[in-house]
């Protein structure tokens, strides 16, 4: 972000946090720049004088387990597991493909009060497909729930503005791996302490080099700005994100992450590069039929280097939505 001639990223802004205290000054500015990219972060605890600062390490008394046993049993689903990958799709480009493919793949055990699941056959078993969940709250609200329903590793497919040097390689846009995320968002904070970023893990990052070599079109890594205000990405903003390194903007990752690293889950988020700011004729272009075969060859590449197996989860004694099907919470990083 540009004020007073000096450009002022992300981490310098957090390094000054730290300095002035542990969380940024959200005051007025200084006429160096340093006020507006505080404001850019969003509100902290500290706007927010009743909230408890040091509660990351304590369970919530409101389980996702217990949330998906009640609606299970007030709606009459069967106990049936979720396959082992589950895709988040914000759009819901998947979803209708789906769901127009065979109305019957609707899974039968899913009880999220708020989403369906379709359930697709791919190379690698079948994949669970979740439409809908449009930003970092909701996607982590259905994460979690997947999670005790027995999916291990979650993939989001978003649709996401560009906002650095990365520009379409023909039409339907440009498929990236988010490798981080700025935290512009508010759901991040509840699972993780203050910080710049949220990042895919590194074991992660490191089974997915050269996974998409064989696709026919390129799947590079980069930076995303998260954002829960879409029609607030003032020119200010973008520049200042662009600034950081981010690449693109979206309205997940940063929350997914964080959840991530939090509960010891995996999840890697893919950002589907479709539109940027300002009128463009082609914008939210995803090519033929919406993109699905892109989308699809990339969900079975990073399946098929994380979860060679596919399928279900073969735990014995663990049943959807319950306690016993959930994993211990790790402590907060940080």
């Amino acid at each position: 972000m540009r004020g007073g001639g000096a450009v002022v990223g992300w981490d310098g802004l957090m390094e000054r946090a730290e300095n002035e205290g542990g969380c940024p000054n959200l005051g007025a500015g200084t006429g160096d720049g340093a006020g507006e990219p505080a404001r850019l972060l969003g509100g902290g605890v500290e706007d927010r004088p009743w909230a408890p600062r040091d509660d990351l390490g304590e369970p919530s008394v409101f389980q996702p387990a217990a949330l998906l046993t009640a609606s299970r049993h007030q709606r009459g689903l069967p106990a049936v597991a979720v396959p082992r990958v589950c895709v988040l799709d914000p759009d819901g480009d998947l979803a209708d493909h789906a769901a127009g493919l065979s109305p019957t793949s609707r899974h039968p055990g899913w009880a999220c009060h708020h989403t369906d699941m379709w359930t697709l056959a791919t190379p690698i078993g079948p994949v669970g497909i979740v439409g809908r969940a449009v930003g970092a709250p909701f996607a982590v609200l259905v994460a979690e729930q997947l999670a005790v329903s027995g999916a291990d590793l979650v993939i989001s497919v978003s649709s996401a503005g560009r906002v650095g040097p990365i520009r379409p390689a023909g039409p339907g846009g440009e498929l990236l791996v988010i490798d981080r995320a700025l935290r512009d968002e508010g759901t991040s904070g509840r699972y993780l302490p203050p910080a710049p970023w949220s990042a895919l893990a590194p074991a992660l990052a490191g089974s997915l080099r050269g996974a998409f070599d064989g696709l026919g079109f390129a799947v590079p890594m980069g930076s995303s700005w998260t954002t829960d205000a879409p029609y607030r990405e003032t020119a200010r903003r973008l520049g200042a994100a662009a600034a950081a390194g981010a690449v693109c903007v979206e309205m997940e990752a940063a929350g997914l992450y964080a959840y991530a690293q939090a509960r010891g889950r995996d999840v890697v988020c893919v950002a589907h590069l479709t539109n940027a700011p300002g009128p463009v004729v082609d914008t939210f272009d995803k090519g033929p039929d919406r993109g699905v075969d892109r989308v699809l060859a990339v969900i079975t590449a990073i399946a098929a280097a994380l979860r060679p197996g596919g399928g279900f989860l073969d735990r014995p004694g663990a049943t959807p939505g319950t306690a016993s099907g959930d994993a211990p919470d790790r402590p907060p990083a940080g």
